[in-house]
Formats: C-alpha cells, structure tokens, sequence
C-alpha cells in the first residue's frame, strides 16, 4: 500500500493511461480527484466499482481543458475541499494523426498546446500552491517519447518537449518546499489514443524498441505510482522514459 492515506489528483482519468493511473493509485490506498471533461455513467459505475474494491473515495470532477475558465473553476472546487493533496498527475493530452508542419494549421498547434501545455500549467500553479503549503507532494506530468525523438506532429512532439522543460523548472522553484516535481516519457501505448496512428507507424515504433512490443497503460501507470510514493523521494526535476527501449 504505497500510497495510504494519500490524496491524488488525476486529470484525464476517463481512458487509457489516466484510467490506468486511476486504477493503480487506488489499489495502493490513494483517495483520488478524478478529472474527466464531462459527466459518464459508466465511467462514474466504474469509480464506485473502484472505491468498493479498495476501500478509498474517489470524487469525480468536470472540466474542459480547453476551457481555463473550467480548468480554474475545477482547481478551485477541489481546493474548497481543505484536502491535503499529496499527489498531482497530469495526464490530460489530446493528439492528432501524423502530418507535416506543411499540412498544420495553426489553430492545430494553438488547440493541442492549449490543452497539452498551458491548461496543464495553469492547474499546477493552482493545486501547487496548496502542495507548497503543507510542504509535500509529488507533482507528476505525463509528457512523451515524441518530446525526443520527433515521433508524432509537430504540435504534440513539441508541446510534450515542453513539458520536459517546465518539470526541471518547476522542480527548482517547488523543491524547497518539499514538492518534488517529475514526468514520465511514455513510447507508443496500446490505448484509445494510439488508435489513431497507422499500422505502419506502430510498426515502426515496435521495431524501434529493444522490447519489441507496444507498451501497457498499467505499465505507464506502475511508474506513475513509483514516482508518486515515497520509495522516489529524493528523485525531482527527471523525466522517465518508459518506452520498452527507444536506443
């Protein structure tokens, strides 16, 4: 139980890694904020499927991050609730089919940096300064392989290389207040959102890896929660790659 007693803040929990993250948080003990842009019914059966297994509460919350009004409106609904947050993830991200710079308009690039970059910033700077106060957490960004290696468009790969940047940051700024500050580097994952790219993309991307294979979201989410407990305290400012080897 390596988070007990712990409260997580996930955005983007409704698929995929984030629901992975959700899943694996939960199990170890955490009580979470799960973040989805808009009310699911299955999704909330399947929060309640959660919390009766493990024995923690999970509180839904909605936004658009699209939308820095939701976004700030949501920081706010959780921080009216006086809980200590021990752990921020944010995984939210959209992604688009691969094209060339050439063939992107930029309302492309500004909606995916949006979302990908500015919204997830916002909320940190919001939820971190409650993680300042109490003077600890783990504040964890999900960023990409693409962020090194150019894997995907132009908008993604640079907004998750961004990202990278603003973790080592964020890990100055936040460390002397016991807040450490990380993200993970997923390769390409069997998930909903790898469903757009092509066969032969994916194919590439598996030759590419030493391990020969696509990764798992539970994988992902193992090292989320390494990097949100205690067993990663003196770890800050680092980015993990969690890519089956992309040498």
């Amino acid at each position: 139980m390596l988070l007990e007693g712990k409260t997580a803040v996930i955005t983007g929990c409704n698929r995929g890694i984030g629901k992975a993250i959700l899943k694996r948080m939960a199990a170890q003990g955490a009580s979470v904020f799960a973040l989805i842009r808009k009310e699911r019914p299955e999704f909330t059966e399947y929060c309640s499927a959660l919390e009766e297994a493990y024995q923690v509460e999970i509180q839904l919350v909605y936004a658009d991050f699209s939308n820095e009004d939701e976004v700030t409106a949501a920081a706010k609904a959780i921080l009216k609730t006086k809980r200590r947050i021990d752990i921020l993830v944010n995984n939210i991200g959209v992604a688009a089919p691969q094209r060339m710079l050439a063939m992107t308009p930029m309302s492309a690039v500004r909606e995916s940096f949006q979302i990908n970059v500015f919204s997830s910033l916002l909320f940190t700077q919001l939820i971190g300064k409650s993680m300042m106060r109490s003077r600890q957490g783990s504040v964890i960004f999900l960023s990409s392989s693409a962020a090194f290696d150019g894997g995907s468009n132009i908008e993604y790969s640079a907004g998750k290389a961004a990202l990278v940047g603003a973790v080592r940051r964020l890990a100055v700024e936040l460390g002397s207040f016991g807040v450490r500050v990380n993200a993970l580097a997923p390769g390409l994952t069997d998930t909903d959102m790898g469903g757009i790219t092509s066969e032969e993309v994916k194919a590439i991307a598996v030759s590419r890896n030493v391990m020969k294979r696509l990764g798992k979201p539970e994988e992902i989410a193992d090292a989320a929660v390494f990097l949100a407990s205690d067993l990663s305290r003196f770890i800050t400012g680092q980015t993990l790659r969690v890519d089956g080897g992309l040498l």
